[in-house]
């Protein structure tokens, strides 16, 4: 792990990193507490067309620090943030729907596969951290759409993830829905789901149905009105009560 850089504000230490996994550079950050020692750590990963630093992101990283002492780490996915070739495009859910209703079953598949090399990505940089001095565990997943689709076969085939928040993702007749139905089954730990009740890009059933696959004795969904980007964000409180539940927080 090569740091690249440091800076401290409001009692949040932002680290950034890259992580040289197979022929890949992986750039990432690690958000932890400036003057406290850390109590747990949270892998964040980002949405289909983000990043690493993109709002959601950086806004859930910061609270984790501030309000429980947890650490988060966030890497950019293959073909986003610094990854990307090109300029940044901002792309809304309906347009996104569209691009993906067009896609031949090669490219799904292909899409598939680049998901699948990211959970290589994660697991690099979970080693990475558990040997980083101040890092420690328990640990926790935290992804939704995209984040889900490639967190949770990582999550899947993961011993070290002790709780994990999905969500905004779904399962139906599309390339990719069985492997993923098939990782849910897998997935014994807590769950918390989150899904949105007029989601552009993924279907009602389709939500329930991977909600319905979660191997988990304790699996909780929360169903909100709205489009996928329309999450309310009173549900950071459930995301933060449900961690620091099962990973841990500060007494008092």
């Amino acid at each position: 792990m090569d740091w690249q850089s440091e800076v401290t504000e409001q009692g949040v230490t932002e680290r950034a990193f890259t992580l040289e996994v197979g022929e890949e550079a992986v750039p990432g950050i690690v958000w932890t507490p400036a003057d406290r020692p850390v109590r747990a750590t949270v892998l964040i990963g980002h949405g289909g067309t983000q990043h690493k630093r993109t709002p959601g992101v950086l806004s859930l990283a910061r609270r984790l620090v501030r309000h429980l002492d947890y650490a988060s780490v966030a890497i950019d996915a293959p073909g986003h943030g610094e990854r990307r070739e090109g300029a940044e495009e901002r792309v809304l859910p309906n347009q996104l729907r569209a691009r993906v209703a067009a896609m031949s079953p090669e490219q799904m598949e292909a899409a598939a596969k680049r998901n699948a090399g990211a959970v290589g990505e994660w697991k690099a940089t979970l080693d990475a951290v558990e040997k980083s001095v101040g890092i420690n565990g328990p640990f926790g997943y935290w992804g939704v759409s995209m984040g889900t689709g490639i967190g949770l076969p990582f999550v899947a085939s993961e011993s070290r993830i002790a709780a994990a928040v999905f969500g905004l993702m779904g399962v139906g007749p599309r390339v990719g829905s069985e492997r993923l139905a098939e990782a849910a089954r897998k997935v014994t730990i807590p769950v918390l789901f989150l899904f949105q009740w007029d989601d552009e890009l993924m279907e009602r059933e389709q939500g329930l149905a991977l909600y319905d696959a979660f191997g988990s004795a304790e699996k909780t969904m929360h169903i909100n009105p709205g489009g996928h980007i329309e999450m309310p964000p009173f549900e950071r409180d459930a995301v933060e009560a449900f961690f620091g539940r099962h990973l841990g927080r500060p007494a008092g």
